[in-house]
């Protein structure tokens, strides 16, 4: 079974399993994503370079896919958009498949996950929590290991706040970096799109594909000082209220940057709880109105109960009363807005990151019921001020508490996402794998090192103290087996993966493949797959091609198999 067709087939078994169906709005038809599954396997098998061949995506219901209704979490709003979004079509174009779109807090306003007709989505780890929103079903997707990766939106949060309620990884990259044509938008100068994945480097490469050039001028950014990296954080005292056990957990997170080496100071936070404030509670909120108030007032105004259940309440409430703000309360706003980014700016002085709690705590579905308002409103406390100060922001799992998933997330200027990302892996251990053949670039196994979050890191070879030889296999794969003398350096592909992750593949591994150590033509050494002696019976020798990739491409007509003596 190709390898495309095989993940294909386990999602759509894992969708029925986990039972979830408030997720999706849009799922599409196994049968239509097995066709397309088994022809990006034939690309792929005919040497096309599709490195996310193999991923799987879910998309939020505010961006375009072509095929599926565009519904922004509103039945009534639909439409079939003629393209997809340039973020889906980029990730498109490098492999992922799309097997449908994922439910939302309605026009992407809410940072609960609960704010729809298509159904609560309920958390993936306690279904009696929220998952947390906008972009609800596409983090719980990835959570629940249905997908690889997922595109939400962040206005207020909704790309981390998810992310830290489901234990996985969220980047909110500096506004513009990702197109939103084919968005529909929130708060259109402040929208971002954002992706989810289970790991740094997983998710990483996918904004590395999603991304632009800037459309704007690129900031003069500050000259950064040689040293550790710096990394502000909050005064124990100035964080507000949170739930028990979550200062802990910070002041953990705190304590692993600085033993990686991080110089850690503390600031006061005073200037971004100011400015979260005002995203919904001033003028700001008007821009909603703009995007979508028209044709909330026009199904508002039927009158007919049918039509209008459509509307989430909460959600009609706010866009609706954003409509009477008079114009001079937004000037006002954007004075003091100016003012606070200053304050800020400030505060952060020469630190290269803000490290925060994604959120204060992880509400109860009751609890959002009882006080959707204030419930929401306490979960932006954090996060609402990243993009009313055009920042980047990278959240990720930072352990648990009382069982279930702590995050924590990265903060800093526009365009330093990387910088963000380099910082964040400090709080994900990190691994080598060595690979010589399936796994390596574009060949069939390599979605299972993405899958896990891994990253290459450089291309070498082996010493020549190794010989290859071709297995037989499905999918096809190559034995390596230490000889000594009469070795040859062979191509290795050298990548990091997070430390769960290589225990997680190694589980999956099959004989007659081991793990070993590899020397390499440096003379270091790294993790990697080795074949046992026994299996090389009836095997070719195929040492002379020095890649499996080579022969792979080539392979010649079958020969007498060949046996040799290890040593």
């Amino acid at each position: 079974m190709s390898s495309t067709v095989s993940r294909v087939r386990a999602a759509y078994a894992r969708i029925e399993a986990v039972d979830r169906p408030e997720i999706w709005i849009g799922l599409r038809p196994q049968e239509e994503a097995e066709a397309e599954a088994r022809t990006l396997d034939a690309r792929v098998a005919a040497g096309e370079r599709l490195p996310l061949a193999g991923r799987l995506l879910a998309v939020k219901g505010n961006i375009d896919v072509r095929g599926l209704p565009t519904t922004a979490g509103c039945p009534a709003y639909a439409y079939a958009p003629e393209a997809d979004a340039p973020a889906v079509a980029r990730l498109r174009a490098a492999g992922a498949l799309v097997l449908g779109t994922t439910n939302l807090d309605q026009f992407a306003t809410g940072l609960v996950g609960t704010r729809s007709p298509y159904g609560a989505v309920r958390g993936a780890h306690d279904p009696q929590r929220v998952s947390g929103g906008s972009s609800s079903g596409s983090a719980v997707a990835v959570a629940l290991g249905v997908v690889d990766l997922a595109l939400g939106t962040d206005t207020a949060g909704s790309g981390r706040v998810p992310a830290a309620f489901n234990g996985i990884v969220g980047l909110k990259p500096t506004r513009g970096l990702v197109p939103t044509r084919g968005v529909v938008p929130a708060c259109a100068s402040l929208d971002c799109v954002t992706v989810f994945a289970r790991t740094l480097p997983e998710a990483e490469q996918a904004l590395a594909f999603m991304a632009a050039p800037p459309g704007r001028e690129l900031p003069a950014l500050p000259q950064r000082t040689p040293g550790p990296w710096r990394v502000a954080v909050a005064a124990p005292d100035r964080l507000g209220e949170l739930d028990p056990g979550w200062a802990q957990a910070y002041e953990a997170a705190v304590a692993q940057l600085a033993e990686a080496g991080a110089t850690v100071r503390e600031i006061d936070l005073g200037p971004f709880t100011a400015a979260a404030a005002m995203l919904y509670e001033g003028a700001f909120v008007a821009e909603r109105y703009t995007a979508v108030g028209g044709f909330v007032d026009k199904l508002l105004s039927t009158g007919d109960p049918g039509t209008t259940a459509a509307l989430d309440p909460t959600v009609a409430g706010i866009i609706t009363r954003a409509r009477d703000i008079p114009a001079h309360r937004l000037f006002a706003d954007q004075d003091r807005l100016a003012a606070l980014r200053e304050r800020a700016r400030a505060k952060l002085a020469d630190a290269d990151a803000l490290l925060l709690p994604t959120t204060p705590g992880h509400p109860t579905l009751a609890e959002v019921a009882a006080d959707p308002l204030g419930a929401n409103a306490r979960l932006g406390r954090f996060t609402n001020s990243t993009n009313l100060f055009d920042q980047a922001a990278v959240a990720v799992p930072a352990g648990e508490v009382n069982g279930l998933p702590f995050g924590v997330m990265l903060i800093g200027p526009a365009f330093t996402d990387d910088r963000l990302a380099r910082i964040a892996a400090l709080l994900q251990p990190e691994t080598r794998l060595a690979v010589v053949g399936a796994h390596l670039t574009g060949q069939p196994l390599n979605p299972q090192l993405l899958a896990l979050g891994a990253r290459l890191d450089r291309t070498t070879t082996t010493a020549p103290v190794y010989r290859l030889h071709a297995l037989r296999t499905t999918p096809p794969k190559p034995g390596l087996v230490h000889v000594g003398e009469g070795g040859a350096p062979i191509e290795t592909e050298i990548w990091r993966l997070p430390a769960e992750g290589l225990g997680r593949l190694l589980t999956t591994l099959p004989r007659p493949m081991t793990l070993g150590s590899l020397e390499l033509a440096d003379g270091t050494r790294a993790p990697g797959f080795l074949c046992e002696p026994a299996a090389l019976t009836d095997t070719e020798d195929i040492t002379h091609y020095r890649s499996w990739r080579t022969y792979a491409n080539n392979p010649p007509p079958r020969t007498h198999p060949t046996t040799i003596t290890q040593t």
